[in-house]
């Protein structure tokens, strides 16, 4: 039989957005999932925010991979991998210049509301919120409803690639309030540098369309993707997939 891993996205994908995971779900991954394939999870955000989302305890016994920050940061089998990091890469000089361009820029947007953290610095990317990570949950509800109507967050990324197109940089849309900014090439594709020895690497993920955090990932030649609405949507896909591994099986 083939060897296969599933792959998947945090937020929109295995939980709602910055919450913890379905019990339901979780117990399949664990109890079924696990015992017919190798697991692994890929978020944008650092390794405490996945922690908090998937239950800490145990997580890292729980998958074969864990990827924080699309892979910059990275676990497999519960040891960390060598890692890169954004400033080694733009420079301090550079980076300066950019962060100052883009809280000078948030501090002259007129929005609704906004709360605190615009820019969260992580290991290989730059996450930027221009309505604030720290609003509530409701608030988060409410500024995704207006960058709908609104396009904030495109806006926001298109002056920036005026002001900076000298920068190779990515800009991705992921989430309620926020995107991120990385070197090109350090989308979630980065990660699977360190996945070796697969057959099938299924993908999946919410955010897969053109300026998704997803979508480069879900495009890939190397992923077989998996395009979902949910958690809920996960857990029925993967029933899904285990009915067509267990049909194989039977075929042989």
């Amino acid at each position: 039989m083939s060897k296969i891993i599933c792959l998947f996205d945090v937020d929109g994908t295995l939980t709602e957005p910055q919450q913890e995971i379905n019990v339901n779900l979780d117990k399949y991954i664990q109890d079924i999932l696990k015992k017919q394939v190798d697991i692994a999870i890929v978020g944008g955000s650092d390794i405490n925010k996945i922690k908090c989302q998937l239950n800490q305890e145990n997580l890292f016994k729980k998958y074969n991979y864990i990827f924080a920050e699309n892979g910059l940061v990275a676990y497999k089998n519960n040891q960390k991998l060598q890692s890169e990091t954004i400033q080694s890469v733009i420079g301090e000089e550079k980076l300066q210049d950019f962060i100052n361009f883009i809280l000078c820029y948030i501090s002259e947007l007129k929005l609704p509301f906004k709360r605190g953290t615009f820019i969260e610095f992580r290991t290989g990317m730059l996450n930027i919120s221009p309505v604030g990570r720290n609003c509530t949950k409701e608030e988060r509800k409410r500024f995704n409803k207006y960058d709908t109507e609104n396009q904030i967050r495109e806006k926001f990324i298109q002056a920036i690639k005026k002001e900076f197109p000298h920068l190779l940089l990515t800009y991705s849309i992921g989430g309620e309030i926020s995107f991120d900014v990385f070197p090109n090439g350090w989308d979630k594709t980065y990660c699977l540098r360190h996945i070796e020895g697969y057959d099938e690497i299924h993908f999946f993920g919410d955010k897969t369309k053109i300026g998704g955090n997803d979508y480069e990932i879900y495009e890939s030649d190397l992923t077989i993707g998996h395009r979902v609405t949910g958690p809920a949507d996960t857990l029925r896909q993967l029933k899904i997939l285990i009915n067509l591994i267990n049909e194989k099986k039977m075929q042989r």
